[in-house]
């Protein structure tokens, strides 16, 4: 195994919470590919350089609450990522309902009172396309939206 390889690519671990797919990518930039890569693969997850579910944990979480987006958006950014389904539902898994909902009436609450639209339609379509380009359900939109308005 390339040890300084493994050192550059630990270090990229510790630095933040990745993906396989991202270690992947590193190692490739690094000229280490196939089996090589794999092992190395390996050792970080033995040695917990490297745990996917911690890394969905820690995005899910950190994306709702500091970027206040919606299960649609993090489940997407997720997948794209590669990580896996069982690693999907635990991150999502850091999104507490009670404090979804809160956080889309709030985001509602406050955008409601930005959007200038006096025609009722046409605040109302826009309140939903801003809900629903954070990654909120559209039935939860719709939901709350009346509540709102």
């Amino acid at each position: 195994m390339n040890k300084e390889a493994l050192v550059k690519v630990a270090n990229f671990c510790a630095y933040q919470e990745r993906t396989q797919q991202e270690v992947r990518k590193r190692l490739s930039e690094l000229e280490v590919i196939g089996d090589e890569a794999e092992e190395m693969i390996v050792w970080l997850i033995e040695n917990n350089y490297l745990n996917e579910e911690r890394f969905a944990r820690i995005f899910a979480g950190s994306k709702f609450r500091q970027k206040r987006w919606g299960r649609l958006k993090i489940r997407q950014e997720l997948k794209m990522r590669g990580v896996s389904e069982y690693c999907l539902k635990a991150g999502m898994s850091e999104i507490d309902d009670e404090d979804y909902i809160q956080t889309l009436a709030e985001i509602l609450e406050k955008k409601s009172k930005e959007i200038k639209e006096s025609n009722p339609l046409k605040r109302k379509q826009k309140l939903v396309s801003y809900a629903l380009s954070k990654g909120f359900e559209s039935d939860l939109v719709f939901d709350l939206i009346g509540k709102v308005g």
